[in-house]
């Protein structure tokens, strides 16, 4: 791992946010001419019998792990994939994932990683978009995965789709009770491996192991990514070798007394999401520590995991700390090896931080990024000073600005509210195949996040609220996070979620959606009064709403869209729009 670290005393002009480094963060970093999978094949040469991969107690070494890449590369190249073919991944966090990206990026393909929770037709919107020559299944997806591509290509090729389990990465004894666990939760949907749907266990084996050198280059596509599905439709985001490897140093860069080969990282965070693959495996994979991986977020079997393994570093989410710092059997387990955390996904608050602090011992930072900058871009200081609320300071060799809102050409001051946009050697060169889409926010060398936000005077920067989200009011600009955060400040709200609704007189006005604590109570108008002592009039919510939960991603992040799209529905059906309706 290679970093520069030029220092000045004080602020930097048009940076302040470097006088707010930590010592030991650079300012910059060296961005090494290498491809993604060659993180991997560096670390299998320096700590070639370190545990790379400890899933659920079954150990994949770093070389078994180099050799595991080496071999699907080779047969990938033996059953027809040429330098710049896709390979789609329908998989959970598990050692088939990591051997499938990096062993299709060594032979020179392009990975397309697509979320396991997928319905036929938002899989089929990615598979028409990414058009991969193989894809990779999870034994149970593989009727879905197999239908879709059927549909799209007319017929299933040979060899094609390659399906694997759960099981076939389980430590011996869990390996032989699992079908029994699984066949009691519905979970078993065993697939009959055959020419048209090859076991990947069978093909590692039966293929020749040897040193295969990388098939790309660091400027080639390594990955297409779908992004975030709060606005609709996703996109592919092109991220390159040089993306990701250039994220995967900043990251280990931002952690100044990070061990190389000789600690754990607590990998819960779903690969097939650019948070998991980026902040998780690529960060593991360059600083040579073990990923102490998880297929989903199981409460239980994380808290018994960090007990077992004591690792060191743990991105999250805020649901996910929240969730294991209340765990009912919490105190039973030794929590204490976790030091460092990124928080993403979702807004971070104090209270949530200061109960996982208080559990673990550790730091929890929380952190920003997107899809399009591999994601991260900036974070509060692991160990330096943390602004609660905010995102922190930009990546080393990370630019930020706030732009204005009607033009986005004039760069704005400290405490001035407009759109973010930020620049660096982790930011895509496109989306794919989407000229129009990569020019609205790529300009100039500038990526524009649709994010609304402000810097303050030490170069922490604070999202406001997502700039498609932001409602207008009779021509003033309402940001649902700020009632959002007034919301919770009531002491009996748990979550709560702001959405513009149309209105005849006013364009659109603000409807929120709460959660209430549990054996909390509190009635629609006595949320309503508390916004009014603590909101402008014309940012009170029109009507408030209970749900018993919120629509999410599957990393936490709130689905705000999903709650529009419901109420359009709703008032379609002909119901009233009045306060409580």
């Amino acid at each position: 791992m290679t970093t520069s670290s030029r220092r000045v005393e004080g602020s930097v002009p048009g940076r302040p946010w470097l006088a707010n480094y930590e010592p030991g963060v650079p300012y910059e970093v060296d961005v090494p001419s290498q491809t993604l999978d060659e993180l991997l094949r560096h670390s299998a040469e320096r700590f070639p019998d370190r545990v790379a991969i400890d899933f659920l107690g079954a150990r994949t070494l770093f070389h078994e792990l180099d050799d595991a890449v080496d071999r699907f590369a080779r047969a990938l190249v033996a059953r027809g994939l040429e330098r710049g073919d896709r390979v789609s991944l329908h998989l959970p966090n598990c050692p088939a994932f990591v051997i499938a990206l990096l062993g299709t990026v060594r032979a020179g393909g392009i990975a397309a990683p697509m979320s396991p929770l997928l319905v036929e037709r938002e899989m089929a919107i990615l598979i028409r978009e990414t058009a991969p020559r193989f894809s990779v299944s999870l034994d149970l997806l593989v009727p879905r995965v197999a239908a879709v591509r059927t549909e799209l290509e007319g017929r299933l090729e040979a060899g094609r789709l390659i399906a694997t389990g759960i099981r076939d990465w389980l430590p011996a004894p869990i390996r032989w009770l699992y079908p029994l666990k699984a066949r009691r939760e519905g979970r078993w949907h065993p697939v009959a491996h055959s020419a048209e749907t090859p076991s990947l266990v069978r093909i590692l084996h039966e293929t020749p192991g040897g040193r295969l050198e990388p098939a790309a280059t660091p400027a080639d596509p390594a990955v297409l990514q779908p992004t975030g599905g709060t606005t609709g439709i996703p996109k592919a985001a092109t991220l390159t070798h040089r993306n990701l490897v250039a994220n995967a140093v900043q990251t280990a860069a931002w952690f100044p007394d990070v061990r190389e080969g000789g600690e754990s990282t607590l990998c819960v965070v779903p690969y097939f999401h650019i948070y998991g693959l980026t902040v998780a495996m690529s960060f593991s994979l360059l600083t040579g520590a073990t990923q102490v991986l998880h297929p989903r977020f199981d409460p239980l079997a994380v808290l018994k995991s960090i007990s077992r393994t004591r690792p060191r570093t743990f991105p999250g989410a805020p649901m996910m700390y929240a969730t294991l710092a209340d765990h009912p059997r919490r105190q039973r387990y030794d929590l204490s090896s976790i030091e460092a955390c990124i928080s993403g996904a979702a807004p971070l608050t104090l209270d949530v931080q200061r109960r996982f602090e208080e559990a673990t011992g550790g730091r929890v930072s929380e952190g920003y990024g997107l899809t399009e900058a591999s994601p991260v871009t900036h974070c509060n200081p692991i160990h330096g000073q943390r602004k609660i609320g905010t995102i922190g300071l930009p990546f080393p060799s990370t630019d930020a600005r706030i732009v204005d809102l009607e033009t986005g050409e004039q760069t704005l001051g400290p405490g001035e509210i407009g759109e973010l946009t930020v620049r660096g050697p982790q930011v895509m060169p496109g989306y794919w195949n989407q000229p129009d889409e990569t020019a609205a926010v790529l300009r100039d060398g500038w990526l524009f996040t649709g994010d609304i936000a402000t810097m303050d005077e030490d170069g922490y920067f604070r999202i406001v609220d997502r700039r498609k989200d932001m409602i207008i009011v009779g021509g003033r600009n309402v940001y649902p996070r700020e009632i959002e955060d007034v919301l919770m400040a009531q002491p009996a709200v748990a979550e709560a979620a702001v959405v513009g609704e149309p209105d005849e007189r006013y364009g659109e006005v603000p409807r929120a959606y709460v959660v209430l604590k549990p054996g909390a109570s509190a009635t629609a108008e006595e949320l309503l009064a508390y916004c009014r002592e603590n909101l402008s009039r014309y940012k009170i919510p029109v009507a408030i709403e209970f749900r018993i939960e919120l629509p999410r991603t599957f990393i936490g992040k709130v689905l705000r869209r999903v709650l529009a799209e419901e109420r359009v529905e709703h008032r379609d059906r002909g119901a009233g729009s009045g306060p409580g309706s």
